[in-house]
């Protein structure tokens, strides 16, 4: 009996260890490659962005204006709006949220700071609401904003770049623009 097994030979030491590296390194890929594709599926990524931004400035105060799209596939709150570095007071804040599957295609008007008063205003035929809290917009959803007197615009601003940040929980969606004379 001791003949039999003195014939045969087994793998070496070094190839044994060889094969279990390389089931153990294919299997560790497998479950990391299953992993990520079942959160990535499954996870819809916010993206937001910012349109149509002015911001005007006379005598009487200055307004700025922009329009929020979300374009990701979940809904988004935005919980702070800042021009220049300044956080904005929500009620100097008026929104008008857009009907689902309208486009806007004109661009915001300038308008008198006068103008901005009370819990609702008309501008462009749309009503505008004062805000009071955080914002929702769901996917696919827009919001226009009207933001009146923003602390930190004056008339020595006019031609000057300035920021306009909407913040969610992911962060701000930031863009720029010139400041414009209200006086046309």
């Amino acid at each position: 009996m001791a003949s039999l097994y003195k014939d045969r030979r087994g793998l070496s030491q070094v190839v044994t260890t060889l094969i279990l590296l390389m089931v153990s390194v294919l299997l560790a890929g497998v479950v990391t490659y299953l992993a990520t594709n079942i959160v990535m599926t499954r996870t819809q990524q916010e993206e937001v962005r910012l349109s149509k931004q002015h911001i005007w400035v006379n005598s009487t105060g200055a307004v700025g204006a922009f329009m929020l799209q979300n374009l990701g596939g979940r809904d988004v709150l935005v919980d702070k709006i800042e021009v220049r570095g300044v956080t904005s007071s929500w009620s100097n804040i008026y929104y008008y949220r857009a009907p689902s599957g309208t486009t806007i295609t004109a661009d915001l008007n300038v308008t008198s700071y006068d103008r901005l008063t009370g819990s609702n205003v008309t501008i462009d035929g749309k009503t505008y609401s004062q805000a009071s809290d955080d914002l929702s917009v769901i996917s696919g959803g827009v919001l226009l904003f009207y933001i009146k007197g923003p602390d930190n615009i004056n008339l020595n601003d006019v031609g000057m770049t300035v920021s306009i940040a909407a913040y969610t929980i992911n962060g701000p969606y930031i863009v720029e623009c010139n400041v414009g004379s209200a006086n046309r």
